[in-house]
């Protein structure tokens, strides 16, 4: 059931894309001339043109993802931390493997703030968690996210008796149950979770469904700030917030349905 709801979890994403959106709206266009319906296929365009001119000027993914962002504040204030939880994700394994160096994609900020977190407490442990979440590693991924972060930690100079990396997990759902099993926390231990701001409240719910009580949050890669700022022409970026905002709206919806 869980690789039934991983492979469905990539299909519909990827149906979800805004990108996705644009190359179907472009089909349609150009059946649209083929059928010699060129009312319909000048339409069309014009929509399509309007919106892609809207989605370049105005950063409208922002307002669907900093609600979600907003969720947790950001810095909260620990005095003692046990433990600290890097969710994967944002690791090139392919890039690492190639280049034999650690390449990481936006929201490198898990690793560093991770890092700053594991300095500030030299006594706690470190806990990655991330096989890989590709669809294409279903049987088993070459390189796994952990051992990405095996080494970048290690370069980091951190202990390897403070490491603990879990290779396994593809969701956020698998991060969570078996990041219990192999910290086993005791009930008065305090663990610090890190992930990006928007995936954060999914995580929690995640952990918390998992049975890992007491976990503070520690968000961080915000992708969101002030709407104004975010005026300008930035296709490219603008798509991306977007795309993360309706993944993360459909990920907890789905989430919360089927209880993970």
């Amino acid at each position: 059931m869980d690789t039934v709801f991983f492979i469905a979890s990539k299909l519909i994403g990827a149906l979800l894309r805004p990108d996705t959106w644009i190359v179907i709206a472009l089909a349609c266009i150009l059946l649209a001339q083929i059928l010699q319906r060129r009312r319909i296929g000048l339409r069309m365009s014009s929509v399509t043109l309007g919106l892609l001119v809207a989605l370049s000027a105005l950063p409208l993914g922002d307002l669907l993802l900093q609600p979600i962002e907003q969720r947790y504040p950001a810095n909260p204030s620990i005095d003692a931390v046990d433990g600290i939880i890097v969710l994967g994700g944002v690791e090139d394994a392919r890039a690492s493997a190639y280049w034999d160096q650690v390449q990481l994609h936006e929201g490198a900020e898990r690793f560093t703030a991770a890092l700053a977190l594991a300095r500030r407490f030299p006594e706690a442990q470190v806990l990655f968690t991330g096989g890989s979440g590709a669809l294409r590693d279903v049987a088993g991924a070459a390189t796994s996210e952990a051992s990405i972060a095996e080494r970048f930690f290690l370069e980091q100079a951190i202990a390897p008796d403070r490491l603990l990396l879990e290779g396994q997990s593809r969701n956020t759902a698998e991060n969570a149950r078996l990041s219990l099993a192999l910290a086993d926390p005791a009930p008065d231990e305090t663990w610090v979770l890190v992930t990006s701001a928007f995936h954060l409240p999914r995580a929690m719910r995640s952990f918390e469904a998992a049975g890992w009580e007491g976990l503070v949050a520690w968000p961080v890669d915000y992708r969101t700030s002030e709407f104004g700022e975010g005026m300008g022409w930035d296709l490219t970026g603008n798509l991306s917030v977007l795309q993360t905002a309706i993944r993360e709206h459909i990920g907890q919806l789905a989430y919360r349905l089927t209880g993970r």
